[in-house]
């Protein structure tokens, strides 16, 4: 929808003045859709896949059922004039032990067939390595090195032509919501003090690794590149307090710089050690080295945003929250809602917060390329409309069009490359 079209002011959020086109970004800006294995797949047991584990036993059996219909999606997404379609490979489609010892020739079939269709109809693939979807069996076993054997045969068997891909989605959600809260994959709750930390310092280092085989034995042959794709919720300070300014930058750290840091800088945030100690793990020369500058890219998830204040005692519940000293609210010092409420109970529509991500971003990591891979909203599902009013989404269009403003007016500051809308819980763009 974000490709041609002319958008109306509307009251979704606090949207920027006037209409926005195409031609407000520049001729090579990339605009695109973007989806993840398990949210669109389906056929969970077909083509030699193995097994995954749910925390609510779900199977993603049928989903949208992209593993049979994806000539008819990329039909969808070629009529809306979208210029790259997003999307992840399932470690366990690839190899369904996920440690890299017998390769399902089914699973190398259906994504090559999924690329060869989306450049006939003129859409470039960016490829995301892994997108939550982890291996049963390689979680039961032993863990160690098969990021990058997986990895590898991704780029021997596709890079020819992929030329965009990511290693991780939102690695800080894995580590948080997987090893401290127990609700992602694998579900673990047991150690939160420490298990979180570990798991996003192997994160990077597994993510380096691959950079690593990727631009020693492919970049240069194949003219690819590789990238992180990092979830910011923007965080702005309550008042014009010291501690409140201070407490969302802590914020930001612990968001941001916990991935970024190690890659820019060599280590993880000061902040951080500061408030983590022995918990939070040391790198070795050699791993600062090999992690250093280890993105062509940064990716950018960004849906939301809050007010942040400084917390003594933080209201927040879990370690890693709590280690932040800060309460994240929804209403200004005065009263004001940071914005319009969507259905999702952390989902506000800001759309300042986007721009005020991406310069954050650019000033304090060296200006990347940057690319915008995931936004979007939802509303309360509701089967009841017609078919002709629910495709006529004017309160999502709105929304695009209020965070596209924002994005435009970012451009003159930040290395832009591409925005690409989400597929959302229950909607599809």
């Amino acid at each position: 929808m974000a490709k041609k079209e002319m958008f109306e002011d509307g009251d979704v959020g606090q949207a920027s003045a006037g209409a926005v086109s195409r031609t407000d970004f520049p001729p090579n800006f990339v605009f695109g859709v973007a989806t993840s294995a398990y949210q669109v797949e389906g056929a969970a047991s077909e083509g030699g896949r193995g097994p995954r584990k749910i925390v609510d036993e779900s199977d993603g059996e049928v989903a949208v059922d992209q593993y049979h219909r994806y000539k008819g999606d990329i039909d969808l997404i070629a009529k809306l004039g979208f210029d790259a379609y997003r999307f992840s490979i399932s470690w366990s489609r690839i190899f369904p032990d996920g440690l890299g010892a017998n390769l399902n020739d089914e699973g190398i079939t259906y994504y090559n067939n999924l690329i060869n269709t989306l450049l006939e109809k003129g859409i470039q693939p960016y490829v995301t390595l892994y997108h939550w979807d982890l291996p049963q069996h390689l979680h039961d076993s032993m863990g160690g090195e098969y990021f990058g054997t997986y990895a590898e045969t991704c780029f021997a068997n596709f890079g020819d032509r992929v030329k965009n891909w990511v290693t991780f989605n939102e690695p800080l959600q894995t580590a948080v919501n997987g090893y401290c809260y127990g609700i992602f994959a694998p579900g673990r709750s047991e150690n939160p003090s420490t298990e979180p930390y570990l798991v996003a310092h192997h994160q990077l280092l597994a993510h380096a690794a691959a950079v690593s085989i990727y631009r020693k034995k492919y970049k240069d042959k194949q003219g690819g590149q590789i990238g992180l794709v990092l979830d910011c919720e923007w965080a702005e300070a309550n008042s014009d307090k010291l501690e409140d300014k201070v407490a969302a930058a802590r914020r930001l750290d612990f968001q941001l710089g916990w991935y970024l840091h190690p890659i820019y800088y060599g280590d993880y945030p000061e902040v951080m050690r500061e408030r983590l100690g022995d918990q939070l793990p040391k790198f070795s020369d050699e791993e600062i080295e090999m992690l250093r500058n280890s993105v062509d890219f940064v990716g950018l998830n960004h849906y939301t945003s809050r007010f942040i204040a400084h917390a003594e005692d933080s209201p927040e519940e879990g370690h890693f929250y709590k280690a932040q000293m800060m309460a994240r609210i929804a209403q200004w010092e005065g009263g004001e809602s940071i914005g319009k409420k969507a259905a999702s109970e952390w989902l506000y529509v800001v759309p300042w917060g986007i721009r005020k991500a991406l310069n954050y971003i650019a000033h304090r990591y060296q200006n990347p390329p940057i690319y915008i891979t995931e936004s979007g909203m939802d509303d309360e599902e509701n089967d009841t409309p017609p078919i002709h009013e629910m495709l006529d989404d004017k309160l999502r269009v709105t929304y695009f069009k209020s965070y596209l403003a924002e994005v435009a007016q970012a451009i003159e500051w930040v290395s832009l490359d591409s925005y690409t809308p989400a597929i959302f819980s229950h909607i599809l763009f």
